[in-house]
């Protein structure tokens, strides 16, 4: 059985575990505020909150219910814009829409308000571009959103005295949530501690393993729903990220958002808030895993692009024995894996950049955010008395599964760069990849697209050489 607080009252059910979350809540629950729109987590407008204890710390996150598998809200605090109401008056979030003209049809408005408590519930400092991040992905059709980036702006300045405070203590007291979310966090405790194990599928079945789901049930929302499921989101052995010596350690079930604040990731990676902005949006960075970017597969996951040039290793476990695997082997062909059914990833490393050594990540897509990738592409290159030592660039987007360019790199290494150079390497890559025209642009668009990309990793990581590449 699943158990959870929604909003105010302890919730269970036998229901599929798999079924959608926004599923549960309009059609079982009767809360029809939570909206359906695109299905496919693009919209916002089914927008929730989910609050988990992590180290002994409350942690509300934005998800879209309509990507996330009843399964992953055992043990936690869902709250729907019912869970925040103030009747008989607005919350001062609703009242910041209000005041703005921030809302017309209403129709994307509680995917909104949902987003912004769940920057009232974050840790982020209460500024107007941090309110305005916490609603990139949510979409509106009719204001043109300066009023809605007003009412963000109003939203924030509610913050602006919380120092050390718990954010659930501090909205209930400010009464900017209701009070009761000053109690949820012993509630939890309580709840854990009655809940017996983790959610396990039906003995004698080979279950199919759910992380975050942010791709599954876009690709097969109906097949999912009555498969038998092991989830790997909710397991803390696989989550954390650590240093090891020189080496940094994932765990599978960590997601994008906490990739961006892992202070180990932050130390290596200056640009990781710049990369990861490209990534999805809010509340899919803070469901979508970094295996299951990997094992999903795709020949754009921005994920596998960015720690292919890591040269990552995967750990698998079948329950019984575990192996490890490098990050490029896994692919064999168009979404098929050296992976058997019964395994799953645990955890995947790499070694950690010394000083001579740069990272740089690039994507073009049709939108700036919230958009599949038309190429992606990564480098890590390290350098030795001006020569270039190693290198490795990776490429989305160019051919059936996420591709390192290996000759590029055989012809890069050894040599000094420059714009002679580079454009040389550029024209080596376009030998070793096949793209496709599809939706996101055609072969000969994607074929400019990583020449560029190339070319914008060095004029980033080497900005020498710039003039030499524009002409």
């Amino acid at each position: 059985m699943l158990k959870f607080i929604l909003n105010n009252e302890d919730v269970g059910t036998s229901l599929p575990p798999g079924m959608p979350l926004l599923d549960f809540i309009r059609y079982h629950q009767q809360l029809t505020g939570t909206k359906t729109g695109c299905n496919e987590g693009d919209c916002g407008a089914c927008t929730i909150l989910a609050g988990e204890l992590q180290r002994g710390k409350l942690v509300y996150r934005s998800f879209t219910s309509c990507l996330m598998p009843l399964g992953n809200a055992h043990g936690k605090h869902i709250v729907t814009i019912e869970g925040i109401n103030m009747l008989p008056a607005l919350n001062p979030i609703q009242q910041s829409m209000v005041d703005n003209a921030a809302t017309q049809c209403g129709f994307c408005t509680p995917g909104f308000v949902m987003s912004l408590a769940g920057f009232c519930l974050s840790t982020q400092p209460p500024t107007t571009e941090n309110a305005i991040t916490a609603i990139d992905g949510n979409i509106c059709r009719c204001t043109g959103y300066k009023s809605i980036e007003r009412a963000a702006a109003g939203v924030a300045t509610l913050l602006a005295q919380r120092n050390q405070e718990e954010p659930a203590q501090f909205a209930a007291e400010q009464q900017i949530l209701p009070a009761y979310f000053a109690g949820i966090k012993e509630r939890l405790k309580r709840l854990i501690l009655f809940l017996n194990g983790e959610l396990a599928p039906p003995s004698g079945t080979t279950p199919r393993f759910m992380g975050g789901g942010t791709d599954l049930y876009v690709q097969q929302p109906e097949e999912i729903q009555e498969q038998p499921l092991q989830f790997l989101f909710n397991q803390d052995i696989l989550k954390g990220i650590t240093r090891e010596d020189n080496r940094c350690v994932i765990g599978a079930a960590c997601t994008v958002s906490d990739l961006l604040a892992s202070p180990v990731m932050q130390a290596y990676f200056p640009a990781l808030g710049n990369y990861i902005s490209l990534i999805s949006s809010t509340p899919i960075r803070n469901m979508a895993t970094i295996a299951g970017n990997f094992v999903n597969a795709s020949p754009i996951g921005d994920l596998t692009i960015f720690f292919l040039a890591l040269e990552a290793t995967l750990e698998l476990s079948d329950g019984t024995a575990t192996r490890t695997l490098p990050l490029r082997q896994l692919y064999k062909d168009y979404k098929k894996l050296d992976k058997r059914p019964e395994e799953y990833i645990t955890r995947c490393w790499f070694e950690l950049p010394g000083a001579s050594t740069s990272f740089h990540f690039e994507k073009v897509s049709k939108r700036t955010n919230l958009d599949i990738a038309s190429v992606n592409t990564a480098i890590c290159i390290t350098m030795q008395e001006n020569l270039i030592s190693t290198v490795r660039i990776s490429a989305g987007g160019v051919g059936p599964i996420p591709t390192l360019l290996t000759d590029t790199a055989a012809f890069l290494e050894g040599k000094a760069p420059s714009g002679a150079v580079i454009k040389v390497a550029c024209a080596i890559a376009q030998a070793e990849i096949t793209p496709i025209s599809d939706a996101r642009g055609t072969a000969v668009y994607k074929r400019l697209l990583l020449e560029q990309l190339i070319k914008a990793h060095f004029i980033t990581l080497f900005p020498s050489l710039k003039v030499e590449l524009l002409l």
